[in-house]
C-alpha cells in the first residue's frame, strides 16, 4: 500500500495545512514518516539528521548568504549529505545501528527546511498529528478491503 499510503498522506497535510496554516515538515514529509512509523529508530534518525541539517545551516548562514532557493537547496543537500554519512559510518561506530535507516535523502531537508521556517515544537507537533492520522487511515482502509 506505498501509493496508496503517499497519496493519502499528501491529501491530510493538503487539509490540514489549509486548516491550521501550519506545514507538517512539508507535504510528502508525513506520507513517508507514516510508512516508517512501525520503526520508531529510523524516525528518530531522520528528526535527528534533519537537525543536524538545520545546525549546519545555521553556522554556514553566519558566514555565508543564504535565503530563498539557496537556503532551500543547501538544506536539502545537508540533509542527503548526513543522510549518506549516517548510512555510511553508523553502523561501523555503534554496531546496533546497522537496522537504522534513515528515510530517504530528500525527507530530512524537507524536514529541516520547515523546522527552520516555523520552528521545531509547531512542525514536530503537526507531523506527528499527520503522520499518525494517515497511519491510522491507511490500516483502517488496509482491514476494510483485506489487505
Amino acid at each position: 500500500m506505498l501509493y496508496e499510503t503517499l497519496f493519502i498522506g499528501i491529501v491530510v497535510a493538503l487539509l490540514y495545512v489549509e486548516i491550521t496554516d501550519v506545514y507538517p515538515g512539508g507535504i510528502i514529509v508525513p506520507a513517508y514518516f507514516a510508512l516508517f512509523l512501525d520503526q520508531p529508530l529510523t524516525v528518530a534518525a531522520t528528526v535527528a539528521v534533519a537537525f543536524a541539517a538545520l545546525g549546519a545551516y545555521r553556522l554556514l548562514s553566519r558566514h555565508l548568504i543564504l535565503f530563498g532557493k539557496r537556503r532551500f537547496v543547501l538544506l536539502l543537500l545537508l540533509g542527503a549529505l548526513f543522510s549518506q554519512l549516517v548510512l555510511l559510518f553508523a553502523p561501523r561506530l555503534i554496531p546496533a545501528m546497522v537496522e537504522v535507516r534513515i528515510i530517504g535523502w530528500v525527507i530530512p531537508g524537507l524536514l529541516a527546511n520547515n523546522l527552520d521556517k516555523q520552528k521545531a515544537v509547531p512542525t514536530l507537533a503537526s507531523l506527528l498529528t499527520v503522520a499518525l492520522a494517515v497511519y491510522v487511515i491507511v490500516r483502517i482502509l488496509a482491514w476494510a478491503i483485506g489487505a
